[in-house]
Order: structure tokens, then sequence, then C-alpha cells
């Protein structure tokens, strides 16, 4: 059974707050099924996934080109879609079954701002570039700096949707990203008031 959407929903998503029933709806179901979504996810897919998602659209400038770091289900890139209309968003995927679900999930939802890649991160260094690249639960960050930052571009920000060990990931990759020359690199809280409890980003600045 998919979970009622709570009043923070329906404050953040508006008059998209339709698809975003729609999209739970999915994860519940077909997502689960086919192993995406863990069954012990589905009670709380609004607050620890789709809103904890939401958090992050403060972030993106508008409007821009953002790319999804191992999509998986979806999360955040389907959700910022839904919320940026003028963001244009690739779901960059590996696994053939994901890939599959979240082309579904796009044609359900009627999405026109968004695509599917399949490949892997390495592959797609070089022939795909974004203002903006996303990532949630893909690696710690001393391995996903290098990949994320492959396809950003020069002053583009990567937003790393992280946990309570946030920190400790930011201070062990330090010396990796003074090697990719990233010129910021901080811990910050988004969504804090819209979506109940805030989002704990790494969020770093590409340098030249």
């Amino acid at each position: 059974m998919v979970p009622a959407a709570p009043s923070a929903a329906r404050l953040v998503f508006g008059d998209r707050i339709g698809q975003a029933e729609a999209y739970a709806g999915l994860l519940a179901g077909p997502g689960v099924v086919r192993g995406l979504i863990g069954p012990r996810e589905v009670p709380r897919l609004w607050d620890r996934h789709i809103l904890n998602s939401a958090a992050i659209a403060e972030l993106v400038p508008r409007p821009s080109a953002l790319i999804d770091l191992g999509s998986g289900a979806g999360l955040p890139g389907i959700i910022l879609a839904l919320l940026l209309p003028d963001v244009s968003v690739i779901l960059l995927e590996r696994m053939a079954r994901r890939t599959e679900f979240l082309r579904e999930c796009i044609q359900d939802l009627g999405l026109a701002n968004v695509e599917v890649v399949e490949a892997q991160a390495e592959e797609a260094a070089g022939r795909l570039s974004a203002d903006v690249v996303t990532a949630r639960a893909v690696a710690p960050l001393v391995r996903l700096a290098p990949l994320a930052l492959a396809l950003v571009r020069p002053g583009g920000l990567v937003l790393a949707i992280k946990g309570a060990g946030a920190e400790r990931e930011l201070a062990a990759a330090r010396r990796v990203l003074r090697r990719l020359r990233v010129r910021d690199a901080g811990v910050i809280a988004a969504g804090g008031g819209k979506v109940g409890q805030a989002a704990t980003v790494v969020r770093l600045i590409a340098g030249p």
C-alpha cells in the first residue's frame, strides 16, 4: 500500500502533487517487485526518499542542464525533473533493469524534460556534460567525486546527498578534491522548513 502524501509534500509539489503521488505508486509497486526499492522502505517513501530528494531543488540553478549520476530508481533525478520543468535532466544509470523502469516512469508521468542514458559514468565522461551533477547513495565521496566532476562543466556544481557522515567523507576526500582542482567544497543543509527534515548535501564547485 502506498502511504498518503504528507502535507509537506503537497506544499512542495503544488499542482504537480498528482505526478508525485503517481511516482510514489510506481516506486511502491513495480519498484519493489523489481528490487529497486526495498519493501521496508515503502512506509517511509515520502520522508526518507521523495522529500529528501526534493530538498535539493533549491540548490539547482535555473535554467540548467543536470545529470543524475547512478540514478537507480530515479532519486533525485525524477523528483527534480518534476519540480524544475526548466531544467533538462539526464538519468545516467548503468543497469538495464533500472533504465527500463526509469523509461516507464518518464512515460507514465508525462515528463518532457528528462531522458535516460544507459552507461557507466566512466563511459559517459567526455560525451556528456552538464551544469549540475547530482548523486544519492551512489558511493563514498572519495570515489564519487572523480566520476561526478568528469561530467560537470567548468564552474558547475556537484550536489551529493549524504547522511550523518558527510563531514567525515568530505575530510577523507580533501586530497582527491585538491587534485581534481575543486574550487570550493562544503557540507550544507537543504530544504529546511520546506520538506520537514533538511537534507545533508556535499556541494562541490568545479574549477576551471
